[in-house]
């Protein structure tokens, strides 16, 4: 798996072969495994930390998660926090291996693609070991040609679903198309944000009723949605704005067989 942060790719050497990008958290596995609520709780103690009272954190936790699409970006622009310190105290004390196991077909959804029409990249808001250990453990390493993540070695990295983090996620794998990327990620905003930008066949991974923790909130999934500005929208509207946009949602990767056919080796 290559690593982009060594450079851009020199416009005569682009791959021109179309790129499905995977989300990495809750996407390449279920959010049944618990992962989001132990990330959530080492999240609210990290707010604790800083000497925030129990409400307050609460508070602020869900508010930048809701602003930003990650809690990280408010802590590091409000609380001037250090980004690797909360990746080592969060995402790195996780007790990921015995919470993960590999997905036998998952493994070969991958493997099904049909290389020669398509490359496969991950794309994530975890900072690049996180990212890493996950690909790891569920046996996916060596299926992924290229990763992409939030950069906490920098204060102002950028993260989905802001506009620069997908554009220059584009730029590191030489993409010059965006209508020619494929997305999955389970979260809406995540693939509102990609599909403003023109990326081409996006969608909605939705394991639609689990009970999950969101932005240190337990929530049923799709309980919370946005509409096309971002703002909070009820389950029946966003499901009738993603009708008439004609978006995809899915509730198994298998699905993507018959949502994404012209990928997938016949």
């Amino acid at each position: 798996m290559d690593d982009p942060s060594s450079g851009k790719q020199s416009v005569e050497n682009r791959d021109t072969r179309a790129i499905i990008w995977f989300d990495i958290d809750n996407t390449l596995y279920s959010a049944s495994s618990k992962i989001a609520d132990a990330m959530g709780e080492r999240i609210h103690a990290y707010f604790l930390s800083l000497g925030l009272a129990d409400d307050e954190a609460t508070e602020l936790h869900h508010k930048y998660y809701r602003q930003y699409g990650l809690a990280l970006r408010g802590l590091v622009r409000y609380h001037s926090v250090d980004p690797l310190d909360f990746d080592r105290r969060c995402d790195g004390s996780l007790p990921l291996e015995s919470m993960l196991t590999p997905n036998p077909a998952v493994r070969q959804l991958l493997k099904d693609i049909d290389r020669s029409k398509a490359r496969v990249w991950a794309l994530t808001n975890a900072y690049t070991t996180h990212a890493k250990r996950v690909l790891k453990i569920l046996d996916l390493e060596d299926q992924f040609e290229g990763l992409v993540y939030c950069d906490y070695a920098k204060t102002s990295f950028s993260c989905k679903p802001e506009a620069e983090y997908f554009t220059d996620a584009l730029e590191k794998a030489g993409v010059a198309d965006p209508s020619n990327c494929y997305f999955i990620d389970d979260s809406r905003m995540n693939i509102q944000a990609a599909e403003n930008l023109g990326w081409g066949h996006c969608v909605h991974f939705c394991e639609f009723g689990l009970l999950t923790t969101v932005g240190g909130v337990k929530e049923r999934i799709d309980d919370y949605s946005v509409d096309a500005d971002g703002s909070p929208a009820s389950s029946k509207e966003a499901a009738s704005e993603q009708e008439h946009k004609g978006r995809k949602s899915v509730r198994d990767l298998e699905e993507l067989r018959s949502v994404w056919p012209e990928i997938f080796l016949q």
